[in-house]
């Protein structure tokens, strides 16, 4: 018999300089900054954005907030010291019966190469791994984000493959990186 995942704990979440907590009404400059820029959205399959297309985006969040599921965390990213919201973080419960997730980032420019985006997600696999108690985390990027899969990499996540020209995006056919750790992975690191 399968085991019932449990559902995460409820935000925010606290690690030694983020607060992952859920989207507010007072997020839209913020999110319309990182969506709007053509550097942020290079690789994504969304963006840049309009402000009209951010404002959706920050509507969805906190609809799906407020009636999704506790297996969902979909959370925003706040530099504690500054008080600024700079991104978004992601876990998604995909299969319930493989106990799998994928995660998800994005975060401002301005904020690239200083580790944030790895110990949000570090702090996403805590909860993952132990909270929910899932199998498999897996993640997905272009294969030219060398800044994304770095991330799933210092994170403790294994490329498992290449997806060769298996998603059609704005500058046409790309090439998408497969990430994935198990909880033992994850569990063997931590010790």
């Amino acid at each position: 018999m399968i085991a019932e995942i449990p559902p995460a704990p409820p935000p925010p979440f606290y690690t030694e300089r983020l607060i992952l907590r859920e989207f507010r009404k007072s997020d839209l400059e913020a999110i319309h900054e990182y969506g709007s820029d053509p550097e942020v959205s290079r690789f994504m399959d969304w963006g840049p954005n309009t402000l009209a297309q951010s404002r959706e985006v920050l509507e969805r969040f906190l609809e799906r907030q407020s009636a999704a599921p506790p297996h969902e965390l979909n959370l925003a990213v706040e530099v504690a010291a500054e008080g600024r919201m700079i991104g978004s973080v992601r876990l998604d419960l995909k299969d319930t019966v493989n106990r799998t997730a994928d995660l998800g980032y994005s975060i401002h420019r301005d904020y690239w190469g200083r580790g944030l985006v790895t110990e949000a997600c570090q702090e996403l696999l805590q909860i993952a791994f132990g909270d929910m108690r899932l199998h498999r985390v897996w993640a997905t990027c272009d294969a030219r984000n060398v800044g994304s899969y770095r991330v799933m990499e210092k994170v403790g996540m294994r490329r498992e493959g290449v997806l060769r020209k298996g998603t059609l995006r704005k500058d046409g056919w790309r090439d998408t990186l497969l990430y994935a750790i198990l909880a033992e992975e994850w569990r063997g690191a931590r010790t």
